[in-house]
């Protein structure tokens, strides 16, 4: 889910800071596993466990979460050259997706996938958001973490989807797509689930 760029100054805006701290997580939690777990599934597609596995080692995400560990627990600081080179490829990172994400629109095919695209599109848009409600339920989840959960669980799907699925050439045009489509989307349903949240 886009949980990033678009779910964190949605949540912000909608219930203010205190949420804001829980979609952090949220963003937290689902870019590990997309870069983890997610590789692992997009790349079994078109090899074996244990090639997927080694797959993780592609993405750049692994050593940077490692690094960013090492530079925590020991207290380290880059250099301010380095880390204003750092700050500045990392300011560019949305941008290229997104332009990295229109290249891959031209390349869209509607025809043949409209069952599986409103399948996908439906269980990102409307059911994602009730289960996240249901195990709120079941988690005796309330407050501003009930709040920043449940929207964060109704984000489109992300841009970050389509550099995957086109690293491993697992439907990139397919992705693409759905990643284009609930994004359009998201308004028509977000607006109701902020309104029923408090917002």
């Amino acid at each position: 889910m886009n949980a990033g760029n678009y779910g964190m100054p949605l949540v912000s805006f909608a219930f203010g800071e205190e949420a804001l701290v829980y979609a952090g997580l949220m963003f937290v939690g689902m870019n590990i596993l997309l870069n983890s777990v997610g590789v692992v599934i997009a790349s079994a597609g078109s090899s074996n466990l244990k090639q997927a596995l080694l797959n993780l080692f592609k993405i750049p995400a692994i050593y940077a979460v490692t690094l960013a560990i090492i530079f925590l627990a020991l207290g380290w600081e880059l250099p301010t050259p380095l880390g204003r080179t750092v700050q500045i490829l990392g300011n560019a990172a949305i941008p290229c997706m997104l332009v990295f994400m229109g290249m891959q629109i031209h390349s869209v095919k509607w025809q043949g996938h409209k069952i599986p695209m409103l399948l996908v599109s439906s269980t990102r848009l409307v059911i994602a958001p009730i289960l996240a409600l249901g195990l709120c339920a079941v988690f005796s989840i309330s407050g501003p973490a009930l709040q920043a959960g449940v929207v964060e669980a109704g984000m489109p799907s992300a841009v970050l989807t389509t550099v995957i699925a086109t690293e491993f050439d697992i439907e990139p045009a397919f992705v693409t797509s759905v990643v284009f489509l609930t994004t359009l989307l998201s308004p028509l349903t977000l607006t109701p689930l902020l309104y029923f949240l408090g917002a």
